[in-house]
């Protein structure tokens, strides 16, 4: 897997540095079916309002259910598709809207299923496996093909699967995959005691 490390301000653990979004996978390679319950575990224990844990993925695997693993790839934008093509699993990101315990609305859902994804990604760069997010896909479509209530929130798909070998790689695959990782300065979204205030 191509090694594209943060370069952060200070020394973070290698696990959030080394996880990135790339988008040349290896259409060869399974996931297996640890890695994907793998996966689901680390997704299952990311911290959630009351514990309530309000999300709620539906996974597809082309190795083992091509058809509906196809139908997900139907709903991705014409841009993703280009790229998402080759991953071998496909992950939605959903949330329910009610607390479990007193069916009351739950404003945290959306940061909460967010938290777990991110858990879900960092488990997939500890397995050595590369993971995108999107929010590009047809909402829409993607309830009506497989069923999911209005109720429900749909926020992100995610790509799973193994990186392509830098040598396999043709001239623009290579030029998007190397290319610098970029964040904005500390200062520009942290504040210390009130807003927009710097140290």
């Amino acid at each position: 897997m191509i090694a594209k490390p943060a370069n952060t301000a200070e020394p973070i653990a290698e696990i959030i540095a080394a996880r990135w979004s790339g988008r040349a996978y290896d259409a060869s390679r399974a996931v297996s079916e640890a890695q994907i319950t793998a996966l689901c575990e680390a997704a299952r224990w990311a911290p959630s309002c009351f514990g309530d844990e309000p999300w709620r993925f539906i996974i597809w695997d082309r190795f083992h259910d091509a058809e509906s693993w196809q139908k997900a790839f139907d709903c991705l934008v014409e841009g993703n598709q280009a790229w998402a093509k080759n991953a071998p699993v496909l992950i939605l990101a959903a949330s329910v809207e009610h607390f479990s315990h007193n069916d009351k609305p739950n404003r945290w859902t959306g940061y909460d299923t967010g938290a777990a994804s991110v858990s879900l990604c960092l488990q997939a760069t500890q397995l050595g496996l590369m993971s995108h997010q999107m929010g590009g896909f047809d909402s829409n479509a993607m309830r009506e093909t497989f069923a999911i209530p209005e109720s429900v929130h749909l926020w992100s798909m995610n790509a799973i699967g193994y990186a392509l070998p830098l040598e396999a790689l043709g001239a623009e695959q290579r030029e998007k995959e190397l290319s610098p990782r970029k964040r904005r300065p500390l200062e520009q979204q942290f504040f210390h005691g009130g807003w927009q205030q710097s140290r």
